[in-house]
């Protein structure tokens, strides 16, 4: 089952297994109303999505259908265009795969804050050691092709 298909029946709800080389998360899962069209976002548009409340002013990324800090309703006109663009808020190298064992190359995962949320996804295109807290950086998107609706249609955010 993709992060985009809706379940229409509870009898139908299934095991959510993104595949090797994907984030290992394994749950019952659906995107939600929400997080669904900020999937789709991603995988037709090459954009990222957030939701602005107009009463306090916070833009949020990923998108929510509700403002958590005075709990507005956020509407469909509420949804904006963020940019492809973001500064990393934190940032960890990953030197062992899920079994324990010495990667190859070492993984650089990251917080990467846009607007006034803040999505965590690898870099790519630079090693830790030119990683820094402030640096910004973009989304680099796989090709539409193969693209699947989640958080992976981002290869990964590039150095600008």
């Amino acid at each position: 089952m993709g992060i985009l298909e809706k379940i229409t029946r509870n009898v139908d709800n299934r095991y959510w297994n993104p595949g090797v080389g994907a984030f290992p998360v394994k749950n019952r899962y659906t995107a939600g109303v929400a997080g669904q069209q900020f999937f789709e976002r991603l995988k037709e548009d090459s954009k990222i999505f957030g939701t602005r409340c107009k009463t306090c002013e916070t833009t949020y990324v990923p998108a929510r259908l509700y403002c958590e800090r005075c709990f507005e309703r956020l509407e469909e006109k509420d949804w904006v265009d963020v940019g492809t663009e973001g500064v990393i808020h934190s940032f960890t190298v990953v030197h062992k795969t899920l079994e324990g064992e010495a990667k190859e190359k070492p993984d650089l995962i990251a917080a990467i804050q846009i607007a006034d949320g803040i999505l965590i996804h690898r870099l790519g295109e630079l090693d830790d050691m030119e990683a820094y807290i402030g640096m910004k950086v973009a989304a680099q998107f796989k090709a539409k092709a193969d693209r699947r609706g989640g958080i992976n249609d981002i290869d990964y955010f590039k150095p600008l």
